[in-house]
């Protein structure tokens, strides 16, 4: 990072500039709740509302929980739950602010970087869905701030004893959220045993908030020994039949640091990692860099292993970089500032577009697969629910018994979106190739018994000409009906899905 020869930008022009993209960003993601519905995995996440568990096969059970109280008990609607997510996406860059104020930054340097870090894409677009991912940035950065607040406190104060405790019990809380998120209370760990920070070690407000936290995920680690660890073995085990390190798993992780962060944003972040290691002699700065190293060389590890890695997991050790970079006392130029908010910013709005407006897909080449844009799955889910209901009602009635018709899916993707949307009206099983928490909710053995399965694909699963992916149940089911749902995106076919009717042998 270059030191800057131009005057900081004043604190009202920072201040302005950040409340002036929350309240357009809050705008545009109001309007994006009320015309989406919820990407697959968002909608395994509020199914999580209708089967409360400690942790699940993806994630520990907080997301769950969140959704249940979204839902009122249920899982919730894409709109409330989008409604909700638009308020804390958005405000995560003052939380960002927060933190860097926290060091000691000056609030113009501290709105700058909470600007910057607002229009990358990965916190801009994908924190307004309902993940774990959301919950966890809000957490982390609220708990750094509150660990450098306690730091900078005077040892043994009542303002560094709340600030220790609030920060332990918020890393317990990220930990709740994802398994990432146990980096968090073992970099706190690593920073508050630090030669610099020794003073306050030798109190006992930071291991008080820090075993505060740890109570909270005891009932996590209680269900994976109960259940002999389902969560690990799904991660580490079951998805990873192709794993293995390469050069694509390389590619993937570099290429999606681009098109997540924009690529001036990385290259800045590359200046905030050399800055964070320049400052790590005191308790604040060697708390900052134990953020960052704690989660991640295993992190990076996992994904160039793991073909199915995403190039966020290693969101949560980019975080600390903020602070550390509105501590250093070198920064960057405003011309590159600016440069790195457009890039973003355009990427964003490129992104939103794409997503919002209908005839943005006539850009899409003519011979494109449309089974390869994820927006895709966003839109059409309510006709398809609307079918499933109808057939599922001509074969139903409120005497019959729970499982004798059950609905089910070829993958989790499908299954998820029937899920959330049923809301426990049928039980939902599910094919997954591998185990799913399906799986546990609706075992196969159920729904291989049902008198009547309403089998619901689409032609990513099913494509033309290729034997239905029901073919198993015909050993037990004959199929009776079917209806095909076409979803449409200015007037091109995006989706199109079979809804099919199997009645047990001699039951039609």
């Amino acid at each position: 990072m270059t030191q800057s020869r131009q005057s900081p930008p004043s604190t009202r022009a920072a201040l302005t500039a950040l409340g002036g993209l929350s309240i357009v960003m809050l705008a545009v993601r109001l309007v994006a709740a009320t015309r989406i519905g919820f990407g697959d995995s968002e909608a395994l996440y509020a199914s999580y509302a209708q089967h409360p568990q400690p942790a699940y096969l993806d994630h520990p059970g907080l997301v769950g929980v969140v959704a249940r109280l979204i839902g009122g008990d249920a899982a919730p609607s894409p709109l409330r739950a989008h409604v909700i997510t638009a308020v804390l996406c958005t405000a995560w860059p003052w939380a960002m602010a927060l933190a860097c104020r926290a060091t000691g930054a000056s609030w113009a340097r501290a709105a700058t970087v909470a600007l910057v870090a607002g229009l990358a894409p990965e916190t801009a677009v994908g924190l307004f869905a309902l993940t774990p991912d959301l919950l966890l940035s809000l957490t982390w950065t609220l708990a750094i701030a509150l660990g450098v607040a306690a730091l900078r406190a005077a040892p043994g104060s009542a303002r560094a004893t709340a600030a220790f405790a609030s920060a332990g019990v918020l890393a317990g809380v990220g930990a709740s959220a994802k398994v990432t998120g146990v980096a968090l209370p073992l970099a706190l760990i690593l920073a508050y045993a630090s030669k610099s920070a020794r003073p306050h070690a030798r109190t006992f407000a930071p291991w008080a908030g820090l075993i505060a936290g740890l109570l909270i995920v005891v009932p996590v680690v209680r269900f994976e020994v109960q259940q002999g660890w389902p969560m690990l073995q799904h991660r580490l085990v079951d998805t990873q039949e192709s794993a293995g390190f390469s050069l694509r798993n390389l590619g993937s992780l570099l290429g999606g640091q681009l098109l997540y962060l924009s690529p001036l944003l990385a290259w800045l972040l590359v200046g905030a990692g050399r800055a964070a290691w320049r400052d790590r002699r005191d308790a604040v700065g060697r708390l900052l860099l134990s953020c960052v190293l704690m989660p991640l060389p295993p992190l990076v590890l996992l994904c160039l292993w793991s073909r199915v890695a995403e190039p966020h997991w290693i969101a949560p050790a980019l975080l600390a970089l903020g602070p550390a970079a509105a501590r250093s006392p070198s920064a960057p130029s405003r011309r590159l500032v600016l440069a790195t908010s457009a890039a973003a910013a355009l990427m964003v709005v490129g992104v939103h577009a794409w997503t919002l407006v209908p005839r943005m897909t006539e850009l899409a080449a003519a011979d494109a697969n449309p089974r390869l844009d994820l927006t895709h799955e966003l839109f059409g889910w309510p006709r398809v629910i609307t079918a499933v209901r109808e057939e599922a009602g001509a074969f139903w009635s409120p005497d019959d018994q729970r499982g004798d018709l059950v609905v089910v899916g070829p993958h989790w993707v499908i299954c998820a979106q029937l899920e959330a949307a049923l809301r426990e009206r049928w039980p939902v099983g599910c094919n997954t190739p591998i185990r799913d928490d399906f799986d546990d909710w609706w075992p196969r053995k159920l729904w291989h018994e049902a008198q009547f399965v309403v089998w619901v694909s689409d032609t990513r699963f099913d494509p033309a000409g290729s034997a239905p992916s029901y073919a198993p149940l015909l050993v037990s089911h004959t199929p009776i009906r079917s209806r095909q749902v076409s979803v449409q995106r200015d007037g091109r076919q995006v989706r199109l899905f079979t809804v099919t009717v199997l009645s047990r042998l001699g039951r039609a």
